[in-house]
């Protein structure tokens, strides 16, 4: 928007496009908003498939709404807007989704649906916190799903976009009272589920990982090739927190625990298991791409995506997720 509260460049060329009913022009300029977009879906959602999903019906509504678009507010904000509802429609019909599985105690609770969000999918060009680190993190996605759908897009809205109150009343059809009630509870429920983490996400912190962090996914690929289950339990922190997704009962607390499963699943059997590993990063997070080769196999084939959350050098959360079919993940399928 201009100074006077005329439609700038875009916005005339998208009211233009709007009017004209002209596809490729309206595909243009709403196409480089979707990684952005994506990600705030996936915030909403955490998970890639759905957020794409919602992604995409966004446009679609973009598009039968297209003649409603005044440029009274910049193009980037009206998609914005009709993402979170897109995304609220979702969660509204999806109520079989709830955050916290049965027979699971609140501080080892997991979100089932929970999926890792590759780097490579994030937006090149991120304006301000879109994609800030502490905002795509695992700990943050799942702490946001305990908040219930209203509140989970203002507090995103709010504090992590920044956007003001009265257009985030005017996005989700609110009062500007209610939007600062329902962030004052969302910040209370955040600061319960990331006590130890830092809360300011809209002063991004560096995007790149630490020595430490690179040199701990070093180790932990090492020995796993090696099968050393000695050196890999070396590496975890006595709270690791450890999940394996979409199956939640594999939510566990204490190194201890975690390798207790892992023997009891047959893992790391010397002779027998021949792990090869690739480096990778997603949710801006360290992440290693496990390749299994059993005996009657010539190939290592995808088996898992391990994220790891690493502290003061060793691994305080782990969390496992199935890799298999997941062409968007960007890893090739075997080594």
């Amino acid at each position: 928007m201009t100074d006077a509260g005329s439609p700038s460049a875009d916005e005339a060329t998208f009211i233009a496009a709007a009017h004209a009913g002209d596809t490729a022009r309206f595909a243009l300029l709403t196409e480089r908003h979707r990684r952005e977009l994506q990600v705030h879906c996936y915030r909403m959602l955490a998970n890639h498939d759905d957020a794409q999903d919602m992604t995409q019906e966004t446009f679609l509504r973009a598009w039968n709404k297209r003649e409603s678009f005044r440029g009274h507010a910049a193009l980037r904000t009206w998609l914005y807007r009709i993402a979170t509802n897109a995304c609220l429609d979702f969660l509204e019909k999806r109520t079989d989704r709830t955050p916290v599985p049965s027979g699971l105690s609140e501080p080892d609770s997991e979100v089932p649906y929970l999926q890792p969000y590759p780097d490579r999918l994030l937006p090149e060009d991120p304006q301000e916190s879109v994609v800030a680190r502490e905002t795509i993190e695992l700990a943050f996605i799942v702490a946001v799903q305990h908040l219930p759908p209203r509140q989970r897009a203002v507090l995103i809205l709010r504090d992590v976009l920044g956007r003001p109150a009265s257009q985030v009343a005017e996005a989700l059809d609110l009062t500007v009272a209610s939007v600062t009630s329902a962030l004052q509870r969302a910040r209370v429920t955040m600061r319960g589920q990331l006590p130890d983490r830092r809360l300011d996400w809209r002063s991004p912190a560096t995007h790149e990982l630490s020595d430490d962090e690179r040199g701990v996914v070093r180790s932990y690929m090492d020995a796993h090739e090696r099968n050393d289950l000695d050196g890999l339990t070396s590496l975890l922190r006595d709270d690791l927190r450890f999940a394996m997704l979409p199956d939640p009962g594999t939510v566990t607390r204490g190194a201890g625990d975690a390798v207790d499963g892992w023997v009891s699943a047959g893992l790391f059997r010397p002779g027998h298991d021949d792990w090869r590993c690739l480096a990778t990063t997603v949710n801006r997070m360290p992440a290693a791409a496990l390749y299994l080769r059993t005996p009657a196999d010539p190939a290592h084939r995808l088996f898992t995506l391990a994220v790891l959350h690493v502290a003061d050098g060793r691994i305080a959360e782990l969390t496992g997720f199935d890799a298999t079919d997941k062409p968007w993940l960007g890893l090739p399928p075997t080594l």
